[in-house]
């Protein structure tokens, strides 16, 4: 079906979870949250469609998608536990993690457009318009994306700064 060998669809559904898990936490805390269940969960679905991405690529691409996104999970989820980086770390650890998401959506969106219907796949050309204008709206998304939560980050990081603030003058 869909011209997937068995390992292939073993790439594809160990890797699906990501997609729910990441739109889950976006929606409820505005990124990736490493240090979370839903977090966990991310983490495993993308290194097993990471690592299983070198088994079943086709192109040289495919190879540094793999690597790239096994690099910045490693990045996104081991930052948190370094205090070299101090206030910057979150705002990279969001980066890297939200980057990761888009490294998953652009091959997805690609091999689901190039596939389906079965037999009949809505795109046969890599320049055809509906294509070239999936993956430029996905770059979009990321694009704006990461603008929100840097935005929404410094929000967080001034309240707390208040916050502080308020606390130590009414001591």
């Amino acid at each position: 079906m869909f011209g997937i060998t068995p390992v292939g669809w073993i790439h594809t559904l160990g890797s699906l979870p990501a997609i729910p898990l990441a739109g889950y936490m976006f929606v409820r805390h505005g990124r990736i949250v490493p240090r979370s269940a839903p977090g966990v969960a991310y983490l495993v679905a993308m290194l097993s469609g990471a690592v299983t991405a070198f088994i079943v690529a086709k192109q040289p691409v495919s190879y540094g998608f793999g690597a790239v996104t096994i690099l910045l999970l490693l990045a996104g989820y081991g930052i948190g536990y370094t205090s070299i980086f101090d206030r910057s770390g979150r705002y990279l650890e969001t980066i890297f993690l939200t980057v990761t998401v888009f490294l998953l959506m652009l091959p997805a969106a690609t091999e689901t457009l190039r596939r389906v219907p079965d037999s009949h796949p809505l795109v046969t050309d890599p320049h055809s318009p509906l294509l070239v204008g999936t993956q430029f709206g996905l770059l979009i998304c990321l694009v704006i994306g990461l603008a929100v939560q840097i935005i929404y980050l410094r929000g967080q990081a001034k309240d707390a700064i208040c916050a502080n603030q308020e606390a130590a003058v009414t001591k």
